[in-house]
């Protein structure tokens, strides 16, 4: 039943309002859907913590995440400056990356990504060499696949800046808050 309705709705959008139909599927499919429709793999991962911080923090209906980076499947992260070691399309693709590890922390703080109401705020860091000067480009990997995922809800609020370094030598770094439904 829930099929045919998402199905309903895809063709009003499509036909009746003129959206593209890939548009019009990040609007009516449930985040967790789209993950799987998107061909990503979400790694189970218990809430991180460090010292004297923690992964997430929550405060009413807000999750506060803490930085994440690019981390890959084996576990360990991509690494270098962007401009020296990694060029524009590397980047990118690490901004990318680090959504992902996003919503695995994400997921892993508040359960199943459908309670999610909407993505409020993102700060975007770029370790970079001094000429660069494509920073909000390089988050854009971060913030379309926000979008991807959550549909207008993933639009948000953003600041993207560049550093002359990173923990680790990362090339990006992503700090998010989200508002959760009641």
């Amino acid at each position: 039943m829930k099929k045919q309705i998402t199905f309903i709705l895809l063709l009003l959008l499509v036909g009746v309002f003129g959206i593209n139909s890939v548009k019009a599927q990040a609007l009516v499919a449930d985040p967790e859907t789209r993950i799987h429709e998107l061909g990503i793999k979400l790694r189970t991962r218990g809430g991180s913590s460090s010292g004297s911080f923690i992964g997430a923090v929550r405060v009413g209906n807000l999750v506060y995440l803490s930085g994440q980076g690019p981390l890959i499947e084996n576990g360990k992260y991509i690494i270098g400056k962007v401009g020296k070691d990694l060029n524009f399309e590397e980047a990118k693709n690490a901004a990318r990356l680090t959504g992902i590890s996003m919503l695995e922390a994400l997921k892993a703080n508040v359960g199943n990504l459908n309670n999610v109401k909407r993505i409020v705020k993102v700060l975007g860091m770029v370790n970079a060499v001094p000429e660069f000067d494509e920073h909000s480009q390089v988050i854009n990997g971060f913030s379309d696949l926000m979008v991807e995922v959550f549909g207008e809800n993933g639009k948000h609020a953003r600041s993207a800046i560049g550093l002359g370094s990173l923990p680790r030598n990362i090339p990006v770094e992503v700090e998010m808050i989200v508002e959760m439904k009641d």
